[in-house]
């Protein structure tokens, strides 16, 4: 039996490990108590954004714990929340002009459920009690952004505890486009696969449909084929039914525009946010929400049912305001579009030749990478071999961070690694992240297989 690390009284993600302590960290770096630097090449969980001790993201955290760093919103506001809310409505999707702050991803998914089911009750339609999410999705822990999300291995002990979700097909090109058949053609077969289920349900009784707008943790940076989205808003149109996009990983500027459903040219009715909002400085969240759905809010009972501690915590508005101030006033959005670009193709250049690599794909600054034992074929390798942890224990050991997960075909199959670095590096840098990354790949399948 293994035992827990014996040096620590925290209960770790992996409680047979004592990981790494880390002490400081500056730009692309972290570096831990041995003196040892890694380079964050997936920003922890997508989330560091302009990187680590940005100097005008502390002054602004200061600058508010200095004036007020905390009071409950069921007392005040604060001016700083208010900017910040100004802020992101600013350049928010079409008809999103109202911001619920939460704490985290998880949170903001959960709120949005919440406010989807409450808009119908407020409208005079609480017959609708049905979501529709993506099988190899991942919206998050609590109970109900794990009820919508499709990875398996994470569900699978807390199934009896989860709202019953109807899980369509993601948009998983690599896997699922036949051959001969177009990106438009199969965009259309998920589209109309998503249109049976609706019916199967019934219209009437759907309260939304969930997605990520490029599939993030479980399946490794999924990309819509061109047209999907399009035909999924004009479904849900057709219904009545919200859309409601999660892009707590993929959004605010790390696919290359500031929210990914610009690429996709569709606005949705609730937009989730997270992670690259406030660049890992404090945690925070938000829900980006359609006019109509705050004002039959407004019009009905008067408030959102729901409400947590920390919402809209001062301190944390304060950094994820700086932070978006840097990415505006920097024109960060466009360098990650171009850099990108640069990325991707170096990418390609690396990996797509090597025979454990079966497909790269990505946007911006957000790129995946899929294991596989047989190219050919793609047969994945045998999860007993965990390759994905592997190649994250070699890539630490080169003193490279990336993001690894096991189960991307299935939630038991296949093993990816996921990129994405801060906005903030350079060219060089990026480039030192493939040559690890190569080096890392090579002996983590060696080690698997030995």
């Amino acid at each position: 039996m293994n035992a827990v690390a014996s040096d620590s009284a925290i209960i770790h993600r992996l409680m047979t490990v004592q990981p790494a302590t880390a002490v400081t960290s500056s730009g692309v770096w972290i570096q831990d108590d041995k003196g040892k630097r890694y380079m964050d090449a997936s920003g922890g969980a997508a989330v560091s954004c302009l990187g680590h001790a940005h100097p005008e993201v502390l002054a602004a955290m200061h600058q508010q714990i200095d004036k007020l760093a905390y009071a409950h919103t069921g007392f005040f506001t604060t001016e700083v929340a208010e900017n910040l809310a100004h802020q992101l409505v600013q350049h928010a999707p079409a008809g999103l002009e109202h911001v619920y702050f939460v704490s985290g991803g998880s949170e903001a998914v959960e709120a949005a459920l919440k406010m989807a089911r409450q808009y119908f009750v407020e409208i005079g339609q609480p017959q609708r009690q049905h979501f529709i999410a993506r099988k190899q999705s991942y919206h998050g822990n609590t109970l109900g952004a794990l009820s919508v999300s499709g990875n398996a291995w994470r569900r699978a002990q807390f199934e009896p505890l989860l709202i019953d979700v109807k899980h369509v097909s993601p948009c998983y090109a690599y896997r699922d486009q036949v051959e001969n058949e177009t990106p438009q053609a199969y965009g259309l077969r998920l589209v109309q696969e998503l249109s049976d289920a609706i019916d199967t349900l019934g219209g009437e009784n759907v309260i939304a449909f969930v997605a990520e707008t490029v599939g993030g943790a479980t399946a490794g940076v999924l990309p819509p084929v061109e047209g999907y989205f399009k035909g999924v808003r004009a479904l849900c149109d057709r219904h009545g039914i919200l859309l409601i996009l999660d892009e707590v990983m993929c959004g605010m500027g790390r696919t290359g525009s500031l929210h990914a459903c610009e690429q996709e040219g569709v606005a949705p009715d609730l937009l989730t946010i997270a992670k690259g909002l406030g660049g890992g400085y404090q945690p925070i969240g938000a829900v980006l929400a359609h006019t109509r759905i705050a004002h039959s809010f407004a019009k009905g009972s008067g408030l959102f049912q729901h409400g947590h501690t920390y919402i809209g915590h001062a301190v944390a508005c304060a950094a994820a305001l700086a932070v978006q101030t840097v990415i505006q006033r920097d024109n960060l959005v466009q360098r990650v579009q171009e850099l990108g670009t640069w990325f991707g193709q170096a990418l390609r250049t690396q990996f797509e030749a090597h025979e454990s690599v079966g497909d790269v794909r990505g946007r911006g600054l957000f790129w995946g990478i899929e294991l596989v034992a047989d190219k050919g074929t793609k047969k994945w390798f045998e999860p007993s071999r965990k390759v994905h942890a592997a190649v994250k224990a070699a890539a630490m050991k080169e003193g490279l961070m990336v993001y690894p997960m096991g189960g991307t075909v299935d939630g038991r199959c296949g093993d990816h690694i996921l990129l994405a670095p801060p906005f903030i590096a350079s060219q060089d840098e990026l480039a030192q992240v493939i040559e690890r990354l190569a080096r890392a790949i090579d002996s983590g399948i060696a080690s698997a297989h030995a």
